[in-house]
């Protein structure tokens, strides 16, 4: 069951299940709290498990015509502020991750632990930067092929057949994020700095790799742990490793915040 907080005139959108420790769950671009649905069940039975829809995702409105990391982060730390939590690990998948890194960096002493899964501590490059771009011109255009494309891209090339449904079941909750929340988004991540001294910073963190993830660069991503001392765990297919390698990220995960 979904909870909500007003911020800043808007509703975020959350829920609070389990006892325990507390484990905050921060989904990626054009997801929302329902990508968390199989990993919630499992952390849960030891753990209070916090999903949060980001700005303009899911049921949480748009705040402004950007939505930088740092505005996704302060309302993260709005929703755990109304549920008292002080301290927490982090999940944060793809632009969860981005989100996450965002507030450590203001509220590190908040932060028992981060796992990056399929994330980055790492800016946009330049080509990065300019394909973003691209993207919101055609988001205004032709927002609902953009969107059916881009999720299609995020997985392996082996899993596309095997995973139909799922895949239709994404791009469905991926159609729900309006275009204003599409470019709001797509922009705060194009502004993002690199976090890498953040990361380091974090006692307890892991970084997950999918091996032909096509969105992050494998031999990028595999420098980035060693420059930051991260623990990494390579998974054979790409993007969507809650879906494409469910067990074994489940698996990790309940390793992760044990």
């Amino acid at each position: 069951m979904q909870n909500f907080i007003n911020y800043k005139n808007s509703k975020i959108a959350y829920s609070d299940v389990g006892k325990g420790s507390a484990i905050v769950l921060l989904h990626g671009f054009l997801e929302n709290s329902t990508m968390w649905k199989d990993i919630v069940f499992e952390l849960s039975k030891r753990n209070r498990v916090i999903c949060i829809d980001l700005l303009g995702h899911g049921n949480t409105e748009c705040i402004g015509y950007v939505h930088s990391m740092d505005d996704m982060a302060e309302a993260v730390k709005e929703v755990l502020n109304s549920l008292r939590i002080r301290r927490s690990i982090f999940i944060g998948h793809s632009m969860g991750g981005y989100v996450a890194l965002a507030f450590a960096e203001k509220y590190l002493k908040n932060v028992k632990g981060l796992c990056l899964l399929n994330s980055t501590a790492q800016a946009d490059n330049e080509e990065r930067k300019e394909l973003r771009k691209r993207a919101c011109d055609m988001a205004q255009k032709n927002h609902e092929p953009l969107i059916k494309m881009s999720i299609t891209n995020l997985f392996s090339e082996n899993k596309r057949l095997e995973l139909i449904e799922e895949i239709e079941q994404v791009k469905n909750e991926a159609l729900k994020v309006s275009v204003r929340g599409y470019i709001a988004a797509n922009e705060g991540m194009r502004l993002r700095g690199n976090k890498e001294v953040v990361l380091k910073s974090i006692e307890k963190r892991l970084i997950v790799l999918g091996k032909k993830d096509p969105v992050l660069n494998y031999e990028s991503i595999i420098d980035e742990a060693k420059r930051t001392n991260t623990p990494l765990v390579e998974l054979p297919n790409g993007h969507m490793s809650y879906l494409e390698d469910k067990d074994e990220t489940i698996k990790i995960l309940r390793a992760f915040v044990k």
